[in-house]
């Protein structure tokens, strides 16, 4: 089904051409089948996204960028999740759709985007209503933005990096300032709402406010920031002991302030104590991948 894209896998910027339809796997560590590790209500995300019934997010296994400091490493690697078809994936966004989402969020799914846009479109033919949320981290194609556009409700993007060098040393990806800006200008030219997320990290404050300065002088109001204060520091993070430390509420709080003193002063802020492991949701129990028999079946119990 999806040959065209798979066959010389162009679909995240790495570009590394693997023939996933042949079984081969990608820069991202997936071949040529689906895997989700999550399905499930979502409270945590910015208030337009989760509102009071809950954001329906769908956690994508893999992931092109990996980052030394990944909160949901065991999805990212791709060592939690399980192999499912685009039939269910299907019947996963109506599924959530029945338990009264406010919408789909689709997390991490870039390098499943045929699937994904082939299961939302069989949903919506099966009464399947919600607007959908592209969930990213910011390091897409344009043409995968276009790709996705006509079936995507809400970009909710990632902006990380002001500095090629923290991103080839964080994410091994020196490309990434580049490619998230120009990523952005392709979302822009969509007609979905656009968030950026700007995600603080320890030691990298001018980063976050050189983006925070980039989005609001580029784009204005046709854009809404995120300020992100949630950066939780892995267990280990092997030659990085800077980034073993939580980002001050004083950092958080400049950032906010060189906002304001920009002009920007419609965004998105957290309280202090986002930076919890408690925010993070449990991948290991599959909640919302299988369907009720399959799971029944996978059951010790």
């Amino acid at each position: 089904m999806f040959e065209e894209h798979l066959t010389h896998c162009e679909l995240c910027p790495r570009r590394c051409g693997a023939n996933r339809a042949a079984g081969h796997r990608g820069v991202c560590g997936a071949a040529d089948g689906l895997r989700v590790a999550r399905a499930a209500l979502h409270f945590w995300e910015e208030p337009p996204i989760s509102g009071d019934a809950g954001s329906g997010t769908v956690f994508f296994s893999h992931c092109p960028l990996h980052c030394v400091y990944c909160q949901n490493a065991p999805i990212a690697n791709g060592s939690v999740g399980a192999d499912i078809s685009v039939a269910r994936l299907a019947r996963i966004f109506l599924e959530l759709q029945e338990q009264g989402a406010l919408n789909a969020n689709l997390v991490t799914a870039t390098h499943y985007a045929p699937h994904a846009v082939a299961a939302l479109r069989s949903a919506r033919a099966e009464g399947f209503r919600l607007p959908v949320v592209w969930n990213t981290s910011g390091y897409e194609t344009q043409e995968t933005i276009a790709y996705i556009a006509g079936d995507v409700d809400t970009f909710l993007t990632d902006m990380r990096y002001a500095d090629p060098s923290s991103a080839k040393a964080y994410s091994h990806a020196p490309d990434y300032p580049r490619i998230a800006r120009s990523a952005l200008s392709a979302m822009a030219r969509t007609d979905a709402a656009i968030i950026v997320r700007i995600l603080v990290l320890p030691g990298r404050l001018d980063e976050a406010k050189e983006n925070v300065r980039f989005v609001h002088e580029m784009y204005g109001d046709r854009v809404t920031l995120s300020m992100m204060s949630q950066y939780t520091p892995p267990a280990s993070c092997t030659g990085h002991p800077e980034l073993e430390r939580k980002v001050t509420p004083a950092q958080y709080e400049e950032l906010l302030d060189f906002a304001d003193s920009i002009g920007c002063d419609e965004y998105f802020w957290q309280d202090g104590d986002a930076a919890q492991e408690s925010f993070i949701p449990d991948f290991f129990d599959l909640e919302g991948v299988l369907a009720p028999s399959a799971a029944a079946a996978s059951s010790p119990w």
